[in-house]
């Protein structure tokens, strides 16, 4: 594999159709939407509600603050009933329906089914199941995550992810899952962006356990990457027709053309972000599911350069999911584009973001690359880890107070694309 995706200076040709069989839908994490919740995040939660609360000030723009007053609110920071999705997940699904989608990734929250060590909740089992049957009814295709961060309190305090045990209880759950929806699930993500919760949780220290050294980012990463392919074998030994990937955070690395120092220090960038985790576990996976957010330049950008920016104050950069899915291409598996999306609560820019992305996907198509699905985030707005509620990231718009939902009008414009894209 060369280091360094490939330029984006080509005109864009006539674009084939995607693929007939193209899974259309959107994303979603049970932490963050179905509420009720107990695990280490809402633990950690309550305990730092306020610190974050007094430190909004100094982290978000004076725009943001008076745009989102909310984040001077001690309960942003608590996740709560969050979308109570938990109750509402058959209207959720109907909604999706409703916009064309065929499919939707969801997480199961290893606190409710394990609660304590070894003991598995059958009632919680049994409320997935009916979940999954809910969207099967409704003609989506379940993408069922294992892990999304967040921990049942037993592990946490067995020593979490910094713990060789850990692996052992991963691979315990998955097994349980398994055996128990086998018949129900074909798509399983084992983990969500290994390398995003390493980062913020063992090196920059702004997620629990909040720690800040570096062998625990690798020891974490490491016992990641055998949690995956353990719990890989054990899915495939129990249904060996099913189809068992990660959910992965690529960024476009973008270099100075002319640069040296610069091409080499993306060069190492992407190695590290991008291909170091995949290339542990390359023979264990039938998929590769892309998360897609981020654009960097490893060189200041030119000071002209204009660009459109979420309530977050990330840069929309759509075209860059077509260098990272072209280097994607190499590992020779099928592409789910797992997570893509934007904190836009006027709805300014979500429908041109979609529009743009997918233009790009079909780009890549056209090149080659196997790309068989694109879910956004999010569904919903729902509760967006240490930045609280403020973040609006749902197709579909959540009064956290009424629990309210209101379709927004790029939700229709993406239900737009899908049935263009059907057409062809």
């Amino acid at each position: 594999m060369g280091c360094g995706p490939p330029s984006l200076s080509q005109n864009i040709a006539t674009m084939t159709s995607f693929p007939k069989q193209f899974f259309w839908g959107a994303s979603t994490s049970s932490h963050q939407v179905e509420g009720g919740t107990y695990n280490d995040w809402s633990e950690w939660e309550e305990k730092n509600a306020p610190r974050l609360t007094r430190q909004a000030r100094k982290k978000w723009t004076q725009r943001q603050q008076e745009k989102f007053p909310e984040m001077f609110d001690e309960k942003n920071y608590i996740s709560g009933r969050a979308c109570d999705h938990y109750n509402r997940y058959e209207e959720d699904f109907d909604i999706a329906q409703r916009l064309g989608h065929n499919a939707h990734r969801l997480s199961l929250e290893w606190s409710r089914i394990e609660p304590e060590k070894g003991k598995f909740d059958e009632k919680e089992l049994e409320h997935y199941k009916n979940v999954i049957a809910a969207l099967k009814k409704r003609g989506l295709e379940p993408f069922v995550t294992l892990w999304h961060w967040t921990l049942p309190l037993w592990v946490r305090d067995k020593g979490g992810w910094q713990s060789s045990r850990t692996v052992r209880y991963f691979s315990r759950y998955a097994e349980a899952v398994a055996g128990y929806l086998k018949n129900d699930v074909k798509f399983w993500v084992t983990v969500n962006e290994p390398e995003m919760y390493a980062h913020k949780s063992y090196l920059i220290g702004v997620w629990p356990p909040q720690k800040r050294n570096p062998l625990l980012l690798i020891r974490v990463l490491c016992h990641l990457a055998s949690a995956h392919q353990e719990a890989y074998e054990c899915i495939k030994r129990i249904a060996p027709q099913s189809q068992v990937g990660i959910a992965k955070q690529n960024i476009y690395f973008e270099a100075h053309p002319n640069n040296t120092v610069t091409r080499a220090a993306a060069c190492v960038a992407d190695w590290w972000w991008n291909h170091y985790f995949l290339r542990r576990i390359r023979t264990y996976q039938d998929f590769i599911g892309l998360n897609y957010y981020f654009h960097r330049y490893v060189w200041s950008p030119p000071e002209d350069n204009a660009q459109n920016v979420s309530d977050m104050e990330r840069e929309l950069y759509p075209e860059g999911i077509y260098p990272v899915l072209k280097e994607l291409a190499c590992y020779d598996k099928p592409i789910y584009i797992t997570e893509n999306g934007l904190a836009d609560i006027n709805d300014t820019h979500r429908e041109w973001y979609i529009r743009e992305t997918s233009k790009h996907v079909r780009r890549a198509i056209e090149d080659g690359v196997d790309v068989r699905g694109y879910f956004h985030w999010s569904l919903l707005d729902n509760f967006e880890w240490d930045k609280g509620f403020w973040p609006r990231f749902g197709l579909v718009e959540v009064d956290y107070t009424t629990m309210k939902r209101t379709v927004r009008k790029s939700a229709e414009g993406y239900k737009t694309i899908i049935e263009n894209a059907s057409a062809r």
